[in-house]
């Protein structure tokens, strides 16, 4: 009997073994949970019959310490989640490891060519939370922009004189009391200078002149003040004109809500226009709430989409498919989705990766207990057997 329980001990020892040394190994893996083996007793009625492993363990919910990469698309989930991955026959699965890059179509993929799932944006930019769907970055080179809007907000200083210089002159700075540049683009992508000239023609009442690239576009336009200072009328205007080199037409709204005339000098607090010159992709960047931008050379960066995170109510229900994905089960529920830093969902640590959680130490000492144990029933097994001979050899 005790040989045979000694066998069951061996067993059981050796699959630990097995999952201790597996645990090791992948002590350097990116997004590897650690598992354990559990043991249980085996009884005929009352009579012990030895030792049975009745399942594995996994450390699924204890993360791994965060390394920094620098690298844009190594991404690691600081708190709770898991990536979202859809390989090529559409099969989901679940990960901590974070190694993504671009593949030929500009899919964001991991090493074995699973995409990646986030929220897509619209023609707009805009962020549909509606449906998840492979993330894709767009093409390299991003188009130039033709300015169409100009949000401009300034004080006029209202202790300045009114102009009677004569008729105004962008030469002669008698005629206006300041002025202010604003860079624009055409549909070429090509830069223009946009000067404004602000005369005080009375009290509470300025005259706007402009000039692109030195040439006059447009009439003045009056912006008028009440009496505490606030621009009364004048809030907005339509500014068109056709600039030199064959660009389409230029039509600009500019807005000068907020300008006010104080007793202080002429600031520019707001000068924000539209419109920008072509431009070659040069990063992606990813936020910690999960959205993915594309820099360019020229200074822009347009959203991509949104990396989507996925959590469970039974997150040790899920089956392990690799040492680093799982797939969701009846005993883990079904994945609940949502943004990056929103409840329950960690937030995205870019340029960095997850280790794996494997505690050497502990491991080793693990190592040589069941080393201890499997000698133990090594032991039994052989005292068995000589007790065995020396039965036989008595008889």
């Amino acid at each position: 009997m005790s040989f045979d329980i000694a066998l069951t001990g061996l067993r059981a020892v050796n699959e630990q073994l097995n999952t201790i040394s597996h645990n090791i190994a992948n002590n350097g893996t990116v997004g590897f949970k650690s598992s354990r083996v559990d043991f249980a007793s085996i009884y005929a009625d009352a009579q012990p019959m030895g030792v049975e492993v009745v399942g594995k363990t996994q450390s699924i919910t204890l993360g791994g310490a965060l390394t920094s990469t620098n690298r844009s698309l190594d991404l690691a989930i600081s708190g709770g989640g898991f990536f979202i991955v859809r390989g090529s026959s559409g099969d989901v699965s679940y990960t901590r490891a974070g190694v993504f890059g671009l593949d030929k179509d500009n899919y964001i993929v991991n090493s074995q060519g699973q995409r990646l799932q986030g929220y897509p944006t619209d023609s707009s930019g805009n962020i549909q939370a509606g449906s998840v769907t492979d993330l894709r970055l767009r093409s390299a080179n991003l188009p130039a922009k033709a300015t169409d809007s100009l949000e401009f907000v300034a004080n006029l200083n209202a202790d300045e004189d009114v102009v009677t210089a004569g008729p105004f002159d962008p030469a002669n700075p008698a005629t206006y009391n300041s002025t202010y540049t604003t860079q624009v683009f055409d549909s070429l992508g090509r830069e223009h200078a946009l000067t404004q000239y602000f005369v005080k023609t009375n009290d509470n009442e300025w005259q706007v002149h402009y000039y692109v690239d030195g040439v006059a576009v447009g009439g003045p336009h009056t912006l008028t003040f009440n009496s505490d200072g606030v621009l009364d009328t004048g809030h907005t205007l339509a500014l068109n004109f056709t600039p030199l080199g064959g660009a389409s037409a230029m039509n600009i709204d500019v807005d000068y809500s907020g300008t006010t005339q104080f007793g202080a000098g002429f600031a520019v607090t707001t000068n924000r226009a539209s419109g920008y010159a072509a431009g070659e992709q040069t990063g992606i960047v990813v936020e910690e709430d999960g959205r993915v931008f594309v820099s360019y050379s020229n200074g822009q960066r347009l959203l991509q989409g949104q990396v989507a995170l996925a959590t469970f109510a039974n997150p040790n229900g899920l089956k392990n498919v690799s040492g680093t994905a799982w797939v969701e089960t009846e005993a883990s529920g079904v994945a609940l989705i949502g943004s990056p830093g929103i409840g329950q969902f960690g937030i995205i640590n870019a340029g960095a990766l997850e280790n794996s959680n494997v505690d050497l130490t502990q491991q080793l000492v693990l190592l040589m207990e069941g080393q201890r144990n499997y000698q133990a029933n090594t032991k039994v097994i052989a005292t068995e057997k000589e007790l065995t001979q020396i039965l036989f050899s008595a008889v």
